[in-house]
Protein backbone atom coordinates (compact mmCIF):
# COMPACT_ATOMS: atom_id res chain seq x y z
CA UNK A 1 0.00 0.00 0.00
CA UNK A 2 2.80 2.44 0.92
CA UNK A 3 4.71 1.65 -2.33
CA UNK A 4 1.65 2.27 -4.46
CA UNK A 5 0.98 5.55 -2.66
CA UNK A 6 4.62 6.62 -3.12
CA UNK A 7 4.50 5.72 -6.82
CA UNK A 8 1.27 7.71 -7.23
CA UNK A 9 2.81 10.81 -5.63
CA UNK A 10 5.96 10.44 -7.74
CA UNK A 11 3.97 10.22 -10.98
CA UNK A 12 1.80 13.18 -9.96
CA UNK A 13 4.92 15.23 -9.23
CA UNK A 14 6.41 14.42 -12.63
CA UNK A 15 3.19 15.38 -14.41
CA UNK A 16 3.04 18.75 -12.64
CA UNK A 17 6.71 19.45 -13.40
CA UNK A 18 6.22 18.73 -17.10
CA UNK A 19 3.07 20.89 -17.21
CA UNK A 20 4.77 23.88 -15.60
CA UNK A 21 7.84 23.66 -17.83
CA UNK A 22 5.57 23.37 -20.85
CA UNK A 23 3.73 26.58 -19.92
CA UNK A 24 6.98 28.49 -19.58
CA UNK A 25 8.34 27.33 -22.90
CA UNK A 26 8.19 30.07 -25.58
CA UNK A 27 6.41 29.04 -28.78
CA UNK A 28 8.78 28.45 -31.65
CA UNK A 29 6.70 30.60 -34.03
CA UNK A 30 4.71 33.77 -33.37
CA UNK A 31 1.97 35.30 -35.49
CA UNK A 32 3.31 38.70 -36.64
CA UNK A 33 1.37 41.78 -35.61
CA UNK A 34 -0.22 43.81 -38.39
CA UNK A 35 1.72 46.93 -39.48
CA UNK A 36 1.17 49.94 -37.23
CA UNK A 37 -0.40 47.92 -34.41
CA UNK A 38 2.36 48.90 -32.00
CA UNK A 39 1.93 52.63 -32.56
CA UNK A 40 1.20 54.61 -29.41
CA UNK A 41 -2.21 56.29 -29.70
CA UNK A 42 -2.33 60.05 -29.55
CA UNK A 43 -3.40 61.57 -26.25
CA UNK A 44 -6.36 63.92 -26.51
CA UNK A 45 -5.72 67.32 -25.02
CA UNK A 46 -7.85 67.58 -21.86
CA UNK A 47 -8.64 71.24 -22.61
CA UNK A 48 -10.98 70.41 -25.51
CA UNK A 49 -8.31 71.63 -27.87
CA UNK A 50 -9.18 74.03 -30.69
CA UNK A 51 -7.56 71.51 -33.04
CA UNK A 52 -8.75 69.69 -36.11
CA UNK A 53 -7.69 66.08 -35.49
CA UNK A 54 -8.80 64.82 -38.91
CA UNK A 55 -5.72 63.48 -40.73
CA UNK A 56 -4.82 65.08 -44.07
CA UNK A 57 -6.05 63.37 -47.22
CA UNK A 58 -3.48 60.94 -48.53
CA UNK A 59 -1.59 62.47 -51.43
CA UNK A 60 -2.91 65.96 -50.71
CA UNK A 61 -0.74 69.05 -50.24
CA UNK A 62 1.12 69.39 -46.99
CA UNK A 63 -0.38 72.07 -44.75
CA UNK A 64 2.14 73.96 -42.65
CA UNK A 65 1.20 74.45 -39.02
CA UNK A 66 2.36 78.07 -39.13
CA UNK A 67 2.63 79.42 -42.69
CA UNK A 68 4.34 82.75 -43.32
CA UNK A 69 3.45 85.47 -45.84
CA UNK A 70 6.48 84.37 -47.86
CA UNK A 71 4.71 81.05 -48.42
CA UNK A 72 2.19 83.00 -50.49
CA UNK A 73 4.86 84.97 -52.37
CA UNK A 74 3.98 88.24 -50.63
CA UNK A 75 6.74 89.24 -48.18
CA UNK A 76 6.09 91.37 -45.14
CA UNK A 77 7.36 94.92 -44.72
CA UNK A 78 10.98 94.98 -43.56
CA UNK A 79 11.26 94.18 -39.83
CA UNK A 80 10.80 97.32 -37.78
CA UNK A 81 9.87 99.42 -40.82
CA UNK A 82 6.58 100.51 -39.23
CA UNK A 83 7.64 100.09 -35.60
CA UNK A 84 7.43 103.81 -34.86
CA UNK A 85 4.29 104.46 -36.88
CA UNK A 86 1.30 105.73 -34.87
CA UNK A 87 -1.22 102.94 -34.16
CA UNK A 88 -5.00 103.48 -34.11
CA UNK A 89 -7.05 100.50 -32.90
CA UNK A 90 -10.42 102.28 -32.97
CA UNK A 91 -10.90 103.27 -36.60
CA UNK A 92 -11.35 99.67 -37.82
CA UNK A 93 -12.92 98.29 -34.65
CA UNK A 94 -16.24 97.58 -36.36
CA UNK A 95 -14.43 95.73 -39.14
CA UNK A 96 -12.91 92.99 -36.98
CA UNK A 97 -13.04 89.69 -38.87
CA UNK A 98 -14.47 86.74 -36.93
CA UNK A 99 -13.71 83.07 -37.55
CA UNK A 100 -15.38 79.73 -36.99
CA UNK A 101 -14.00 77.25 -34.47
CA UNK A 102 -10.54 75.96 -35.45
CA UNK A 103 -10.68 77.74 -38.81
CA UNK A 104 -8.67 80.37 -40.65
CA UNK A 105 -11.07 80.51 -43.60
CA UNK A 106 -12.60 83.90 -44.33
CA UNK A 107 -16.38 83.62 -44.18
CA UNK A 108 -18.50 85.30 -46.84
CA UNK A 109 -20.15 87.42 -44.13
CA UNK A 110 -16.75 88.94 -43.26
CA UNK A 111 -15.61 89.88 -46.76
CA UNK A 112 -17.30 93.29 -46.71
CA UNK A 113 -15.29 94.28 -43.64
CA UNK A 114 -12.02 93.59 -45.42
CA UNK A 115 -13.30 95.54 -48.42
CA UNK A 116 -13.99 98.60 -46.26
CA UNK A 117 -10.48 98.48 -44.78
CA UNK A 118 -9.00 98.19 -48.27
CA UNK A 119 -11.05 101.16 -49.51
CA UNK A 120 -9.89 103.28 -46.58
CA UNK A 121 -6.23 102.44 -47.18
CA UNK A 122 -6.55 103.27 -50.88
CA UNK A 123 -8.14 106.63 -50.10
CA UNK A 124 -5.83 107.56 -47.22
CA UNK A 125 -2.14 107.28 -47.95
CA UNK A 126 -0.91 110.82 -47.43
CA UNK A 127 0.79 110.69 -44.99
CA UNK A 128 1.65 107.06 -45.64
CA UNK A 129 -0.54 104.52 -43.91
CA UNK A 130 -0.38 100.83 -43.32
CA UNK A 131 -2.19 98.25 -41.27
CA UNK A 132 -1.26 95.59 -38.76
CA UNK A 133 -3.50 92.51 -38.59
CA UNK A 134 -3.64 90.80 -35.20
CA UNK A 135 -4.60 87.13 -35.12
CA UNK A 136 -6.44 85.91 -32.00
CA UNK A 137 -7.99 82.67 -30.73
CA UNK A 138 -10.27 81.53 -27.94
CA UNK A 139 -8.75 79.86 -24.89
CA UNK A 140 -9.28 76.25 -25.99
CA UNK A 141 -6.22 74.37 -27.20
CA UNK A 142 -2.56 74.57 -26.35
CA UNK A 143 -0.72 77.87 -26.31
CA UNK A 144 1.57 76.76 -29.13
CA UNK A 145 -1.28 75.63 -31.35
CA UNK A 146 -3.27 78.82 -30.78
CA UNK A 147 -0.31 81.01 -31.68
CA UNK A 148 0.01 79.13 -34.96
CA UNK A 149 -3.75 79.36 -35.58
CA UNK A 150 -3.69 83.09 -34.82
CA UNK A 151 -0.93 83.55 -37.38
CA UNK A 152 -2.88 81.63 -40.01
CA UNK A 153 -5.90 83.83 -39.40
CA UNK A 154 -3.89 87.04 -39.67
CA UNK A 155 -2.22 85.84 -42.89
CA UNK A 156 -5.59 84.85 -44.38
CA UNK A 157 -6.95 88.36 -43.78
CA UNK A 158 -3.76 89.87 -45.18
CA UNK A 159 -4.10 87.85 -48.37
CA UNK A 160 -7.62 89.20 -48.88
CA UNK A 161 -6.36 92.77 -48.50
CA UNK A 162 -3.65 92.12 -51.09
CA UNK A 163 -6.22 90.66 -53.48
CA UNK A 164 -8.21 93.87 -53.02
CA UNK A 165 -5.24 95.86 -54.32
CA UNK A 166 -3.33 96.86 -51.19
CA UNK A 167 0.44 96.74 -51.59
CA UNK A 168 2.12 94.00 -49.55
CA UNK A 169 4.59 96.50 -48.06
CA UNK A 170 1.71 98.22 -46.23
CA UNK A 171 0.35 95.16 -44.40
CA UNK A 172 2.02 93.31 -41.53
CA UNK A 173 0.72 90.57 -39.23
CA UNK A 174 1.18 89.49 -35.64
CA UNK A 175 -0.32 86.66 -33.61
CA UNK A 176 -1.34 86.77 -29.96
CA UNK A 177 -2.96 83.34 -29.83
CA UNK A 178 -5.20 83.16 -26.78
CA UNK A 179 -3.27 85.81 -24.80
CA UNK A 180 -5.51 88.83 -25.50
CA UNK A 181 -9.19 87.90 -25.36
CA UNK A 182 -11.59 90.65 -26.41
CA UNK A 183 -14.29 89.27 -24.11
CA UNK A 184 -13.70 87.46 -20.80
CA UNK A 185 -15.61 84.24 -20.34
CA UNK A 186 -15.51 80.50 -20.79
CA UNK A 187 -18.49 79.81 -23.04
CA UNK A 188 -19.31 80.01 -26.72
CA UNK A 189 -20.64 83.59 -26.51
CA UNK A 190 -17.15 84.70 -25.41
CA UNK A 191 -15.25 82.31 -27.66
CA UNK A 192 -17.12 83.61 -30.71
CA UNK A 193 -15.83 87.16 -30.07
CA UNK A 194 -12.27 86.02 -29.38
CA UNK A 195 -11.73 84.09 -32.62
CA UNK A 196 -10.81 87.13 -34.66
CA UNK A 197 -8.51 89.10 -36.88
CA UNK A 198 -8.28 92.73 -35.74
CA UNK A 199 -7.03 95.67 -37.81
CA UNK A 200 -4.70 98.33 -36.39
CA UNK A 201 -4.23 101.41 -38.59
CA UNK A 202 -0.59 102.57 -38.75
CA UNK A 203 0.31 106.12 -39.80
CA UNK A 204 3.82 107.25 -40.62
CA UNK A 205 4.95 110.08 -38.30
Amino acid sequence: MKINRFAYLLVLGLVLTIAVSGCRKRPSTLTPLPPGSTKTPAVQDPKLADINTTPPVSGGPEIKANPTPEDFGKPMPAPGEMANWTPNADIFKQDTVFFDFDSSAIKASEQAKIGRVADYLKANNAPRTGVRIEGHCDERGTEEYNRALGERRAIAVREELLRAGIDASRVETVTFGEDRPAVPGHDESAYRQNRRGAFILLTEP
